[in-house]
């Protein structure tokens, strides 16, 4: 068996691959280079970490940052709406309500696994129930949501089969094992830095493919899991899936060149890259918005506003697009009050009418707006 495993010979006349256990064997060898690259992963995931002592509302850029992951883990896998039609409190005829709905699963999958982590550990049952949310009423939700796989799968592309596939993961008999193997290695007490092992364990997890669909999206929903978990981060900050998406082919190389040629080493520097950038990225746009925030605060407050649209305005930096019906749902209010604070705030350049609609206007808080969907792609026009 070679340094990550070995292809199997299956009846059928096809050759599956069947990992070895975690860690891998030979270790890990920390050059000069992995060391470089973890010193600075580690010091920018601080950094993000540090940015509850920094900015008045952390858990505000959470609640908006895991939407902008959904999307982009989503992307990845397909999907073609934009952050704008995930944000937006209802939806045009012509949106692609399928894809929103599957990246409106993505965020009731990390929302429900963040929560499970209060009372059970990073598991095979925790990954099986996130699995059943994540697939739940979206394309491959007939491919046994929340089990793990009782038939071969395969990687390739479209239309390929067992024959024409790029890569072929284990049998399913294997599953069951391969997956407690897992589990062990990530409850194993070491001194293995996190970061490198929470990228053994992503790649290790998408070698499985334990399901039969939705591997990748919930590959990158463990990354998020291990992290808060093992307490690297108090809360959800760092998502890695612009980067991935990024640099696409070098990640599906990466992971190709550990099955074939054990080269962990090389992912590994890859992954630590991915937590850099993000990381930097997420403080950096965190701060924008802190700053953009606390501006538009001081402006609207020089123009003498009522309470209500101060609070208006809070309900924008929550949710950057809005309309009537969603405030009054949320207000003893008026559609009257409302529109004045609409009025308010668009004469002070803070929001503008999106919609072009006589009726069910909805409203944008541009600025805002621009700061999330950067390193997103909208649907193709």
């Amino acid at each position: 068996m070679g340094r990550a495993g070995k292809y199997v010979e299956q009846l059928k006349g096809y050759k599956a691959f069947l990992p070895s256990p975690l860690p891998p064997d030979p270790p890990i060898i920390q050059d000069e280079d992995l060391a470089y690259l973890l010193s600075h992963a580690n010091l920018s995931l601080g950094k993000l970490s540090g940015l509850a002592s920094v900015i008045a509302d952390p858990d505000l850029f959470v609640y908006l940052y895991v939407r902008k992951e959904a999307l982009l883990s989503s992307q990845i896998e397909g999907t073609q709406c934009s952050l704008e039609d995930v944000l937006s409190p209802d939806t045009d005829d012509d949106s692609p309500k399928h894809d929103i709905e599957e990246v409106s699963n993505y965020v009731k999958a990390m929302n429900q696994g963040l929560r499970r982590l209060t009372e059970l550990p990073v598991s095979t049952r925790l990954i099986k129930e996130i699995h059943s949310v994540l697939m739940e009423g979206v394309r491959g939700s007939h491919k046994t949501p929340g089990e793990f796989r009782r038939s071969q799968n395969w990687i390739g592309h479209p239309g390929a089969n067992l024959k024409t596939a790029d890569f072929i993961p284990p049998p399913h008999e294997e599953v069951d094992r391969l997956m407690s193997e897992l589990e062990e290695f990530i409850h194993s007490e070491d001194r293995m830095p996190p970061l490198i092992k929470a990228a053994l364990i992503h790649a290790q997890f998408e070698t499985i493919h334990p399901f039969l669909d939705g591997n990748g999206r919930l590959g990158r929903l463990l990354i998020t899991y291990l992290l808060c978990f093992w307490r690297v981060l108090d809360r959800p900050l760092l998502y890695l899936s612009y980067y991935f998406k990024a640099h696409r082919s070098e990640y599906y190389s990466k992971l190709m060149d550990i099955r074939f040629k054990g080269d962990w080493e090389a992912w590994i520097k890859f992954f630590l890259k991915a937590v850099t950038e993000s990381a930097d990225m997420a403080n950096n746009a965190a701060l924008e918005i802190h700053h953009l925030h606390r501006q538009d605060h001081e402006k609207l407050q020089k123009s003498k506003p009522t309470s209500y649209t101060m609070q208006v305005f809070s309900e924008f930096c929550h949710d950057p697009i809005l309309n009537s019906s969603v405030l009054l749902e949320r207000h003893k209010s008026t559609k009257p009050k409302i529109q004045r604070a609409f009025d308010h705030l668009i004469e002070l350049r803070i929001i503008q009418e999106i919609s072009g609609k006589q009726r069910n206007r909805r409203y944008s808080y541009q600025e805002y707006l621009k700061i999330l969907i950067r390193d997103t792609t909208t649907r193709p026009g």
